[in-house]
């Protein structure tokens, strides 16, 4: 279910907080394929599922860079800022992947609200952010992701 906040002002007023828990998502194959054609890294651990198989992993594998990708799409299911004219990735503070997402597999994502601070024109949050695989016993990817919003 997602928050919703009208302005920088209700947005600072959630620094600490829990943002909760979006839906599951299926990474498939097919998904793993655009990728690879958008990257251009058509390594065989992700695109191919013969070989792949035979593999460390027992499966194709989505890209880390994916996984980290879908965090967008999974982290507006969460928060939803109105009231701003520009919202920007500024980018990560850190990023690890302790999991594989294997093909066909289902991420979500749990985060948390951990900073608001003033910028220049607005606000830059921290995000603190796990996506998790479902059944899985680590994390796909934990991550410190950083955006801006201008009022």
């Amino acid at each position: 279910m997602s928050i919703t906040v009208n302005g920088i002002d209700e947005l600072k007023k959630l620094a600490g907080s829990d943002l909760g828990t979006s839906e599951w998502i299926e990474v498939t194959q097919e998904r793993i394929d655009t990728f690879a054609d958008a990257t251009g890294d058509h390594q065989w651990i992700h695109v191919d599922p013969e070989r792949a198989a035979a593999g460390p992993f027992g499966a194709p594998i989505a890209h880390g860079y994916l996984t980290l990708s879908l965090f967008i799409p999974l982290f507006t299911e969460l928060l939803d800022v109105q009231g701003v004219t520009t919202k920007v990735n500024y980018g990560l503070n850190k990023v690890r992947f302790p999991s594989p997402v294997k093909a066909g597999s289902r991420i979500r994502l749990v985060a948390g609200l951990t900073e608001v601070e003033d910028v220049p024109g607005g606000v830059q949050i921290t995000v603190d952010g796990a996506i998790e695989i479902e059944g899985g016993a680590k994390p796909a990817a934990v991550l410190q992701s950083l955006s801006r919003f201008y009022a």
